[in-house]
C-alpha cells in the first residue's frame, strides 16, 4: 500500500499550478500528488506533463472535457483506490487550501475516517472575502446541517483527508453531486456508514491568481439537493 495522495482537480490553473505542486512537496510529508485535469483551455495539463519526468511524485490524470469538481474528484478517487493509496485528500488547486495544514490532517487522520479542514471552528476562518461572500458560506453550511441532522460547521469546504475505507464502502458511481453539494454528500454519506469525521482549523485564503468557480448555479444545486439527500439516506 502507498501512504498519501493530494488530489488537485485542475480548470485553467496554469498561474498556479507548479508553484502549488512544488510548495506541496516542501512539506516533506511523503506525499504523492495527482493532477486531475478537464482539458484545460489554458495548457494546464501540459505544464504538468512537461515536469512530470523531473518529478517522480506527481501524477497527472487526463480527462475529455470539464464536467464539474465532483466528477474530477471521483476520478481521482478511483485511481487512488486502483493504486493502492490510504490517506486520500481532496484540495484546491488555487492556493485558497494552504499545504502548510498537510501534516496537521495527517495528524488527524491517525485516529478518524475522515478530516475536514474547517473554516468555522476555533482557529479557522477566511481572508479575502467579501461580508456577502462569506455570508452566504456560512449560511449554506448551516443551511445543510439543519436540512440533514448533522453537527459539524463546515459541511461545504472542500479540503479534507479520507481514508481508503470510506471510499472503498461509499458505491463512487452513485455520487451525482457538484460543487458544494458534492462536499456535503460525500461528509454526509460517510457519516450515515458509521465512519469517525473530525473538523480541525483552517484559513481559507482568497485565490490571487486566476478566476472563481463559485456561481449562484452551484448554491442553488445545493439548497434543492439538500433535501433529495436528505431522504435518500433515511
Amino acid at each position: 500500500m502507498n501512504s498519501g495522495l493530494v488530489i488537485l482537480p485542475t480548470y485553467n490553473e496554469r498561474e498556479n499550478i507548479e508553484k502549488l505542486i512544488k510548495e506541496i512537496l516542501a512539506q516533506n510529508l511523503s506525499l504523492d500528488i495527482l493532477v486531475v485535469d478537464d482539458n484545460s483551455p489554458d495548457g494546464t495539463g501540459q505544464l504538468v506533463e512537461d515536469f512530470r519526468n523531473k518529478i517522480p511524485q506527481l501524477f497527472i490524470l487526463h480527462r475529455e472535457k470539464k464536467e464539474g469538481l465532483g466528477r474530477a474528484y471521483i476520478a481521482g478517487f478511483k485511481w487512488a483506490l486502483a493504486n493502492g493509496y490510504e490517506d486520500i485528500f481532496e484540495m484546491d488547486a488555487d492556493f485558497s487550501h494552504q499545504p502548510k495544514y498537510l501534516k496537521d490532517f495527517l495528524e488527524a487522520i491517525k485516529d478518524c475516517d475522515l478530516v475536514i479542514g474547517s473554516r468555522y471552528i476555533k482557529g479557522g476562518g477566511t481572508e479575502g472575502w467579501g461580508k456577502i461572500r462569506e455570508f452566504i458560506s456560512r449560511f449554506g453550511c448551516f443551511y445543510a446541517k439543519i436540512i440533514l441532522g448533522l453537527k459539524f460547521n463546515d459541511l461545504t469546504g472542500g479540503f479534507k483527508c479520507y481514508s481508503r475505507k470510506i471510499l472503498e464502502k461509499i458505491d463512487l458511481d452513485n455520487i451525482q453531486s457538484n460543487g458544494y453539494m458534492f462536499q456535503i454528500e460525500m461528509t454526509c454519506k460517510a457519516i450515515k456508514n458509521g465512519f469517525k469525521v473530525k473538523e480541525i482549523p483552517i484559513v481559507f485564503l482568497e485565490r490571487q491568481q486566476g478566476k472563481t468557480k463559485f456561481n449562484k448555479k452551484i448554491i442553488w444545486e445545493a439548497i434543492i439537493n439538500c433535501w433529495k439527500l436528505k431522504f435518500e439516506i433515511k
